[in-house]
């Protein structure tokens, strides 16, 4: 650690820098637990706000969270990733303005410790920035002890083009200090957004706080929400720096010393080659990463009715190390990013899933190019809705389609992370969009939990079909020791209708095949020393390996 803090600020103010973080690993509380295995085949995370869910009872959105997951999510999800629930100004969430307090519109810490006794928590670490309107802001405005360096303030004349920008807005914002001083501070996501200062000791040792506060109040999985772009190195592209590698090779050098079970999740919205970088070495920097290539490529497939480029992404799923794995997600809070998609997919067939896309109720949010152009980042829709693709579909075929999808995520090598409103079969919502301009609005909607239990308990609902299929896949996947994170894996290439995949461990052989084709597919298994039946685990079937029928969209768990 001392190594890399000298490599960070140099000898003098890396030796202090270890100094103040050793007495703050010296401080903290140290637990007698042994952690054995980091991952298993039950890991499956909830992605959720803390206020999605709401009661018209005198019940905080958090109490009614935990009541629901209570009733429908236990033994189905181990891990419940609460995103941002601290007090903010912006960014639904993701303009911090005191990283130690919880929302009160959301709840209490006793509501988060009182959920965390019964699954694992995921929260977010947004350490990049902090709201313009926090207490720490006010404190570098008046140049207060501690906090003058709080910011990166920048000349704004200097040349700044290089920078890798995932927004389209200025890079630079004016702030007059208390002294009456005029700075230009950096803010690479808004203007209420204020990047921070990590060249500072100080800052950094205050921002080590705030990791280990959270590990305390019982976070088992650490989202560092936009790390990619921590370190700022003027005449570079700000991207991806040693210096950012290194701030996150010292976090996770600190939660081997006091929580070895805490793991470390990248978010970084990149092609991948650039994502999995944060694995580093396999044991020195992030247990799991995003899987930023599956949402955009998996959609994709789907639209093209051909598996061809998704198996081949699949194949490249190979990790040196059985302590990392992939964060396999298909939708978030976000939307469906398409930074991942270069190299892969040319500029016309992004064209046509962003068609798609404007077809289906969505929109597109775009970056500034270091040339002043634009170009589409993400795509903004409910992933459900990406997935309706004729206006005629009736339910049933809308749902088949959607819950394909879902299925490969759960059968590919990593841990499988749900979004609420995609199993709970949100659609888009406009309304949200209107209202406050933003297109990510568009699947952030706060539902009401009365709404929704009468929408489960009619078995014809759009939710209902969507919610209790869902839950029983995820049901039968926690159960194969095939489909642990790290289980050998092979992609076969059948038929460019299905996607097919073989997850392996020494106790099961799992051969799992979906028809990604609006037609009816007829394949033959060519896999030598098995039998010609096999038992199907979610139809609980045996079906015939030589001449296996599979409808649209059906998909197929077969133990061979």
């Amino acid at each position: 650690m001392k190594k890399l803090f000298r490599r960070i600020y140099g000898k003098k103010l890396g030796d202090l820098a270890f100094e103040k973080t050793k007495t703050l690993i010296d401080n903290f509380p140290k637990k007698s637990e042994k952690y054995q295995e980091i991952f298993s085949q039950q890991d499956v995370v909830l992605i959720t706000y803390g206020d999605t869910l709401q009661s018209s009872k005198i019940l905080s959105p958090l109490q009614t969270l935990y009541n629901f997951a209570n009733k429908y999510f236990k033994d189905i999800f181990s891990t419940i990733h609460l995103l941002p629930f601290f007090p903010f100004s912006s960014d639904d969430g993701f303009s911090v303005k005191d990283f130690y307090a919880v929302n009160p519109d959301v709840g209490s810490w006793e509501d988060i410790d009182k959920l965390g006794a019964d699954f694992k928590l995921m929260f977010d670490f947004v350490l990049n920035h902090i709201s313009a309107q926090s207490d720490w802001f006010k404190h570098y405005l008046a140049d207060e002890k501690g906090f003058e360096n709080l910011a990166i303030e920048v000349d704004s004349t200097i040349d700044l083009s290089k920078v890798t920008r995932p927004r389209s807005l200025p890079l630079l914002t004016e702030f007059k200090k208390k002294s009456g001083k005029t700075v230009n501070v950096w803010t690479t996501f808004s203007a209420d957004q204020v990047d921070i200062n990590y060249t500072s000791v100080e800052i950094m040792i205050k921002l080590l706080d705030v990791l280990l506060y959270y590990v305390k109040y019982g976070a088992t999985i650490l989202r560092l929400d936009a790390i990619a772009y921590l370190w700022k190195k003027i005449g570079t592209d700000c991207i991806h720096l040693p210096e950012t590698h290194d701030v996150v090779k010292v976090f996770r050098k600190v939660l081997d010393e006091v929580a070895p079970h805490v793991i470390i999740l990248t978010e970084t919205n990149v092609p991948h080659q650039e994502n999995i970088s944060y694995f580093g070495n396999g044991k020195d920097e992030a247990q799991m990463v995003y899987n930023f290539s599956l949402p955009p490529l998996l959609f994709y497939s789907f639209v093209k009715e051909d598996s061809t480029v998704f198996s081949n992404w699949a194949k490249t799923l190979t990790l040196e190390s059985d302590t990392n794995t992939f964060f396999n997600f298909t939708a978030s809070h976000d939307g469906i990013g398409v930074r991942p998609l270069e190299g892969i997919l040319s500029q016309n067939e992004i064209d046509e899933l962003i068609s798609v896309v404007n077809t289906n109720g969505g929109a597109v949010s775009y970056k500034r190019n270091p040339d002043g152009s634009d170009s589409p980042y993400e795509l903004n829709i409910t992933y459900v809705d990406a997935y309706l693709r004729k206006k005629s579909d009736n339910d049933i075929m809308h749902a088949k389609r959607f819950l394909a999808s879902q299925t490969i995520q759960l059968v590919l090598p990593g841990v499988p992370a749900v979004y609420i409103h995609s199993i709970l079969g949100s659609h888009n919502w406009i309304e949200g969009v209107k209202e406050t301009q933003r297109a990510r609005t568009i699947n952030r909607q706060q539902l009401d939990i009365d709404d929704i239990a009468l929408q489960l308990k009619n078995p014809k609902s759009f939710r209902s079909i969507i919610f209790f299929n869902y839950i029983e896949l995820i049901k039968i996947r926690r159960k194969q020791p095939a489909f642990h994170p790290n289980a050998e894996f092979q992609i076969m290439e059948i038929d460019p209708h299905v996607f097919a995949i073989v997850r392996s461990c020494n106790e099961q052989k799992i051969l799992a095949v979906t028809n990604i084709s609006s037609e009816p597919v007829y394949v033959s298994i060519p896999i030598e020393n098995v039998s010609s039946t096999a038992y199907d685990l979610i139809s609980g079937k045996s079906l015939s390996m030589d001449s296996l029928k599979l409808q649209p969209y059906e998909s197929v768990w077969l133990v061979i």
